[in-house]
């Protein structure tokens, strides 16, 4: 009966959160969509300009992710008000964050978009797009904090109900200044941008009304000024590690966009519909991550440490089978996508090579991410996830491709499995730090 019941609480969590992730893969598959019927060259720049939201939003999840360590083991104490300092002052970091991100994209879209690209084509179109996109980044960042710590004391249904009718807005919004129906001028790639604006302005009034009501962890705007030095002092020793390892992942994803990005906009946009399909194959595997961080934490932090590794050892079985059942999903994509999309013939060839590495990749990344992200950082061990980057993305994988791309000239398809070879070498490493149980901590006070 108890492992029935723990299924039935994952499925409880997993399922909204898994909804919710399934929701904001369809918004960048509504923009490639969309896009890929334009024309390649737009597709490329939003995909690219794209990746400075997307290290934007890894900083966000850092932040709550590092927090949730805290949080989840708190509502284990049931101490809603220390959780409420704590989501008062994740939200003062997220605000700063997008600030500087914003003036970023203001001040030189240009050079941003130079890192990504040296098409002046692809720069021309991503400058137009960072432009508008740009203003979302601060109400974007009040949103995925809010709804993330909720996240991480079981409330995942406003969220889901929140993005779901904010995808029914940006998916119309596109489709009509996109193309420009209902008498409107055709914008192209600034009609994306605008849609996606508008759909974030309707997130974040959600936000504003559900804290007024919210009687759980009720907001206070004088937690975003809070000088409670001990817990100021744990939420950087949990949360600025998770932050600084989402940075350095993202940063390394954005460097393979970047080494994508100069291999020609062929290899881009093969690139960008199957990051979209790996964001679709991971959307359930991700809600099982963050049930674990939620389901271990809470355990923990009610000193029981040995449901807490039964708890563990269930999910990470779960992971290996979602993985898998990933794979298969992006298998069955690739010749749908290859059909459909307006592509160069070069494209989809490389989109069918690309496919099939990614196929396995996801089958990796499952298993990894319950581990770090969920069930690691449940017992406060943050730092590890950012050994395993910096040592297997930066010092394996992206300086492998980098020499392989441009010292040796590998061709682009043999490249791909160098720059998806990260996930496998973390493998053993992360089995040993699993099996020794020295993630397993009670971080409360």
């Amino acid at each position: 009966m108890e492992k029935k019941q723990f299924y039935k609480t994952v499925t409880a969590l997993v399922l909204p959160m898994a909804l919710q992730n399934l929701i904001n893969v369809g918004v960048s598959s509504a923009d490639v969509i969309m896009l890929g019927k334009v024309g390649e060259t737009v597709l490329s720049a939003s995909s690219l300009a794209g990746q400075i939201y997307f290290i934007m939003t890894l900083i966000f999840f850092g932040l709550t992710s590092g927090a949730a360590v805290l949080t989840a083991q708190y509502w284990g104490k049931q101490d809603t008000r220390t959780i409420e300092k704590i989501l008062g002052l994740t939200l003062r970091m997220g605000i700063l964050v997008s600030v500087v991100f914003t003036l970023a994209a203001w001040i030189i879209p240009t050079s941003l978009m130079k890192i990504f690209t040296s098409d002046p084509a692809i720069i021309a179109e991503g400058v137009k797009y960072l432009k508008i996109i740009s203003l979302s980044y601060t109400i974007s960042g009040i949103t995925m904090v809010y709804f993330n710590v909720m996240r991480s004391v079981e409330r995942v249904i406003a969220a889901t109900a929140t993005y779901a009718c904010s995808l029914v807005i940006n998916v119309v919004c596109n489709a009509i200044f996109i193309f420009g129906f209902l008498g409107l001028p055709a914008m192209g790639i600034r009609g994306a941008a605008l849609g996606t604006l508008i759909a974030r302005i309707f997130e974040v009034t959600v936000v504003c009304v559900y804290a007024s009501k919210n009687t759980t962890i009720r907001f206070h705007l004088r937690d975003m000024v809070s000088r409670d030095k001990l817990l100021i002092q744990d939420f950087y020793r949990y949360a600025i590690p998770v932050m600084i390892n989402e940075l350095a992942w993202g940063a390394g994803m954005a460097m393979i966009s970047a080494i994508i990005g100069h291999l020609g906009s062929a290899a881009v946009a093969a690139h960008s519909v199957t990051q979209v399909s790996r964001q679709l194959a991971m959307v359930v595997s991700h809600g099982v991550a963050s049930a674990a961080g939620i389901l271990c934490g809470k355990a923990i932090g009610e000193n029981k440490e040995e449901m807490a590794k039964v708890y563990a050892s269930r999910l990470v079985k779960l992971s290996l089978v979602l993985g898998i059942a990933g794979g298969i999903l992006i298998l069955g994509i690739s010749p749908i996508a290859r059909t459909f999309l307006n592509l160069t013939p070069q494209a989809k060839s490389y989109l069918s090579f690309m496919m099939f590495v990614m196929a396995y990749f996801v089958v990796a990344q499952s298993v990894n991410c319950t581990w770090i992200v969920g069930i690691f950082r449940s017992g406060g061990d943050t730092k590890f996830g950012l050994y395993m980057d910096a040592g297997c993305m930066w010092g394996g994988s992206i300086v492998l491709s980098l020499i392989c791309g441009f010292v040796l000239h590998m061709p682009m398809p043999y490249l791909y499995i160098i720059l998806c070879s990260d996930e496998f070498l973390k493998l053993p490493f992360i089995w040993k730090r699993y099996k020794s149980y020295k993630w397993l901590k009670n971080v409360t006070r």
